[in-house]
Parts: structure tokens; sequence; C-alpha cells
């Protein structure tokens, strides 16, 4: 292992953070000591534990549960909450102007050139309803599916409320895609009405959403009716009967209209995940599981409260787009959205973001980490951080390097990097933080209570000390309702392996001191002579050489060894791919990790493909080196990296 799983600790909580923190106040209410405690009750009892969490969380129901968990259909496909009935869009707003805080910021929002806007709980609850009202009357009714092709602007939040709020469901697609990546998402759910903006700034330029929008739709016999936002209030195509201004229609509708009541495991969005190989995967999140589980991973491992301002650099189209808006409303807090990017039109974007805007919680991406870390920290120092109580983290594995160095800059031994991960199918984490909790570098303090989180080995047997597979066994709200319409392609991603056992597909490690470790996703394990490694440990090593700025490592077959390591490296600006260089990283990497592990390749390449998540898609670096077909390409941000790696060198 690398000094990752062995260094130590890094930050601990001062007694006023423990004091304020809302997993204190959990603890208490439920008279239990500690967070490993807590863990072990709620995975021994997790009716127990769910109840105490919806209680603590202030989660309303129109109709009480009878109980909490119905699990008669097997860990697959449980229950959850049956009997109750509720509103995710209620309890986002109408929970909270009832209690009285209708005047409060709900959504802040900045724009790419600078501008800001507002809106209260009041405002966001009128606009949402102006627009349920309108989609009610353009004929979308309960159960049917809406796609939403927008920037992060409020209309992004407003619309996805309106949708749930009438019971609809919606299908999120990322701002940056292409055509078909739009047309596959609303052919898959089979969407009725589309909602897109004529267009959005980004680094300055006009990405031209409705041009992409009209292609998507002629793919999609489904899409009857397009709403348009706009946003820019430029020249678009325009098609009779179909289009509609979004500022038009809700101009005629009422800002009353009752949220409607529905059971907690009404499907409420769709998001769909990119796969190995096929189409994507439609995740189905609930309305009570999605809630539930956004407002309690936010609330209790990142600590957002009703006085705090939640900010995540993501996207609509990735699951931290509707889980940025979910958990701040859901906790009476104010959602901060931005439309642009951490570093323009300076280096110093994001962290002025945070002086302006008063932000207390920020999350980032390793990846957007080592995009700024070229620009030095100056631009950190220029500004006043000192509203920021913690750095959240989620996306993809850490470096040490980049790591450190947010941690030194910004935290300054005073913030918590709140490491956390999942996926979109667990509706948030599986393994995090908590704010009452110490942390090493790149680690997670643990499973997230609620989840019987654990790290198995190639028997399917528990392991500590080792790299294994991260299972979870048993279920949780929140957990997805299947794949929309593929209950097989479900059973067979997740459940095939071991009986009753989800494999997640990534692999963690624990230490000896108990705190845990991701090492990539498993289906991109390396076995180099018999040896298991995952590939962010190679990747790490790399990084660390002050030339890297990023990597990717692959497994290749290899006659003797079964496979080799090839690594793809971007080296930071001014420095030059040399023969030299190439032999120090390979150097570097056997004299780290022993000579059997020494690359077979070295080559340098311009950029790495990764979703809009951040994540680095190994399979597909993999697949286009060896000459194959790299399956779904529709989650990359980038595409042109896929012909970086083919040109390598």
């Amino acid at each position: 292992m690398t000094d990752t799983a062995t260094s130590e600790i890094i930050w601990r909580p001062s007694p006023e953070v423990i004091e304020r923190a809302q997993i204190t106040r959990l603890l208490r209410a439920t008279g239990v000591k500690d967070v490993a405690a807590l863990h072990r009750r709620s995975v021994d009892d997790p009716e127990w534990y769910w109840d105490a969490v919806v209680r603590d969380l202030g989660i309303r129901w129109t109709r009480p549960y009878t109980r909490v968990l119905d699990d008669s259909r097997g860990p697959m496909w449980p229950t959850w909450f049956p009997g109750g009935q509720l509103n995710f869009a209620d309890n986002c707003l109408d929970r909270h102007l009832d209690d009285g805080r209708g005047d409060k910021p709900a959504l802040v929002w900045e724009a790419d050139d600078g501008t800001t806007r507002t809106l209260t709980y009041r405002e966001l609850a009128r606009e949402v309803n102006r627009l349920a009202n309108t989609l009610r009357r353009l004929g979308i009714a309960e159960g049917d599916r809406v796609g939403i092709f927008l920037p992060m602007a409020p209309e992004a939040a407003i619309a996805t409320l309106a949708v749930v709020r009438i019971g609809a469901i919606y299908t999120p697609c990322f701002s940056g895609f292409g055509a078909q990546a739009v047309a596959s998402r609303l052919q898959d759910s089979e969407a009725k009405l589309l909602i897109c903006a004529d267009g959005f700034h980004r680094r300055g330029q006009v990405v031209r959403m409705k041009e992409t929008a009209d292609e998507a739709a002629a793919m999609c016999p489904t899409v009857a009716q397009m709403l348009v936002f706009r946003r820019l209030g430029r020249d678009i195509p325009w098609t009779q009967g179909r289009d509609r201004w979004w500022d038009e229609e809700v101009a005629q509708a009422s800002d009353r209209c009752p949220a409607l009541a529905v059971e907690a495991d009404r499907p409420c969005l769709i998001v769909y995940t990119s796969g190995t190989t096929g189409r994507p995967k439609g995740a189905v999140l609930t309305q009570g599981g999605f809630l539930i589980k956004a407002a309690h991973d936010f609330g209790y491992c990142h600590d957002v409260g009703p006085d705090d301002r939640l900010f995540w650099l993501t996207d609509l189209g990735w699951l931290m787009g509707p889980m940025l808006i979910t958990a701040a409303l859901a906790r009476g807090a104010t959602a901060v959205m931005f439309e642009g990017v951490q570093d323009y039109p300076k280096p110093d974007r994001l962290w002025s973001l945070v002086e302006h805007h008063r932000i207390t919680i920020l999350g980032i991406s390793p990846t957007a980490v080592r995009a700024l870390m070229p620009h030095g920290a100056e631009h950190i120092r220029a500004h006043d951080l000192s509203s920021l109580r913690q750095i959240g983290s989620t996306g993809e594995p850490w470096n040490p390097e980049p790591y450190r160095w947010l941690s030194d800059n910004v935290g300054g031994g005073r913030l918590q990097i709140g490491n956390y991960t999942g996926g979109t199918e667990i509706s948030g984490g599986i393994v995090g933080c908590f704010p009452t909790e110490p942390t090493k570098p790149c680690g997670f303090a643990g499973p997230i209570p609620g989840m019987a989180a654990d790290v198995f080995d190639e028997d399917g047997r528990p392991v500590r000390g080792q790299v294994g597979e991260l299972v979870i066994t048993k279920p949780w709200p929140g957990m997805t309702a299947g794949f929309w319409r593929d209950p097989k392609r479900y059973e067979e991603t997740y459940w095939s392996r071991w009986p009753g056992v989800w494999v997640h597909g990534d692999w963690a490690y624990i230490d000896a001191d108990g705190f845990w470790f991701l090492q990539g996703r498993s289906d991109d394990t390396l076995k180099i002579a018999g040896k298991r490694l995952g590939p962010a440990e190679v990747e790490s090593i790399l990084v660390g050489h002050p030339a890297v700025a990023e990597s990717g490592v692959i497994g290749v077959p290899h006659e003797i060894k079964g496979e080799a390591v090839v690594c793809f490296c971007v080296l930071r600006p001014n420095q030059a791919p040399t023969e030299k260089l190439r032999g120090e990283l390979g150097d570097r990497v056997a004299q780290q990790m022993g000579k059997a592990l020494k690359p077979e390749r070295v080559l340098f390449v311009r950029d790495l493909p990764k979703t809009r998540s951040a994540k680095i898609m190994r399979r597909v670096i993999r697949a286009t080196y060896l000459g194959k077909e790299p399956g779904d390409l529709s989650s990359l941000e980038n595409p042109d990296a896929v012909t970086a790696i083919r040109d390598a060198q």
C-alpha cells in the first residue's frame, strides 16, 4: 500500500465543532455514545435507525407510515416506509414556509459572467407552483417523464421541484451533452416533454443548447413539446406547435399548486449512468428515498444545517446537482448554484465565489483541485475564506499531493476535508467522514450510518489490511428502485456475484486504525504477476512527480505477467515529454511499488477522458489503447480526449 493508508491524522475536531455538529444532536437524541456505535445499531436495527432519522430531520408526512421497512421481497427490492405518503417538494419548500422561513434565501446563483440572483423560499415556491401548473396544463400527469436539459441556473431547481410536485418524473441531462447523449436518455425514459434553455455561457463562449435539444428531440418521437427557458435571449430555431417559451407560459399560471402526496417509493427522477458496455443505465430514485438519503448524508456527514450556504462545483446532469438542491432545501439551508467554471475568467474564480457568497460548505472534486494547483496558492490567499466550515469532496479517489495542497492552502489545519463516496444508484454515499471524527489524508472515517458496507476478498469473506471489493449487505433508503424498465440488468449488475450482496464496483481498503480508502473501480483493477492493486496507487506515485499534473493507469494483456502496467500522463505547463522524463516516471513506480510492477510503457497525453463527475474513464483508455470498441461515451465531458489517447506517444 501507499502512504495514504498508513499516514498520520491530518485533522481533529475541536470541542466547538463537535458541539455544534448535526450528528452530535442525533447521537444525543438516540442515546448512542459515538458514531461507531450508531453505525452498528443502524445496521442491526434499520427500522429503529431510519425512524429516528426521519424524526430528527423533520421530514413531513401527509400520511404516516405503518412501518419503516418491508423486505419480504428480499434485499434487491425493499419497500421503505410502506403506508406513508409525502411529497418531495413539500419537504423542500412548503414545510419551511409553514415554519416561518419564507423570507430566507433558498437559492443564490452566479453566472459565468458574474451576474447574480437570489430567490427566497417564498419566491422559489411561487415559481415552482407556476411551472407545476403549467406542466399540468401542457398535459404532464402523475408518472409522466420530463427531460431537463438546463445549465445550473435557478430554473434547474425550479424545474426539478415542479416536476416532482405533481408526481411526475424528471430525467436530468448534462448541460454539455451532445444531441445523441440527450436523445438516448429521452428515448429510454420515453419523455413527453423536454425543458431546455436557448443557451448559456461557459468560459465566455455560448453553449447552443436549443440546437442540441432540437437534434435530440428529432430522434425521440415521444417528445411532443419543448419548454424553452429564455436564458440568453438569442435567436434560435423554432418549431411551431411544439416549442413554447417558459416565461410566456408561466405568466398565465397561478402561483398556488398543492403538492401531490405520493407513496415514499414513488419514482421522482431517472438518472443515467454509463456502464462498461452497452447503453446507459437508468437508475430510478424515489421521492422518499432520495429526499431522506440526501438530507441524511449532508446533515450528518457534511454538517449542513439551516444557517449554512452549501455549494458544490457540479452540473444538474451529475447526481451531485440534484443532491445540492435537495440537501440544501431539505435542511432549510441556502443552495449556491454556479453556472461557470472554477478558473474563469481568472484563476481565483472559485475563491472569489466563496468570499462573495459567504459559502460555508464547499464541495469540490480532486480533478478540479489538480486543475487549480498550477495557478498557485496566492489566488487562495487573496480572498477571505473565513466563512468556510467544511470542504466536501467526491467523484474519484484522491492522490496525496492535491489533497495536501487543498488541506494546507484552503483548510489551513482548521477545515476538515469531508471525503464522501457512493454513487448515483445509492442516492448518496456509502462511506464518508463526520465532523466529530478525525481524518487521514485521502481517507474516510468509515461507513455512513445506515449503510451495511464491508470489504470482501475474492471468496466473499470480509478482509482488513488488503484491497477488496466494496460491498453492501443490507438495503437502505435511497437505493435505486432498479433500472428503468430493466430489472434483470439491475439484478445482474449489482446482485449476481454473491447472494444478497450489493457489489458496488470499487476497490476499498481498511487500515489498521479502521480508516477506509478507495483504490478506484474494481473493473479497472490491475493484476500483475498475481499481485492485485488499484490503479489509484500507481497514479498517486506518478502525480507525486513535479512534472505530472494527472495520470491514468491501465492493465493490458502480457504473455508472462498476465497483465502489464501502461501509464498515461498529462504534464504540467512548461514540462516537455522527454525520454528522460519517461524513464524517471517508470523508475519511480518500480522503486515505490516493486520491480515486478514497473510500467510496460509510460505515454504522454494532452488530456484524459473523464465523466462530467470528473472520474477518469480507464475502461475507455484501455479499450482505445487496445484498438477495441470503447462502449458508451455519452457521459464524457471531453470526448476529444479519446483522440488524445490514440495519439499518445
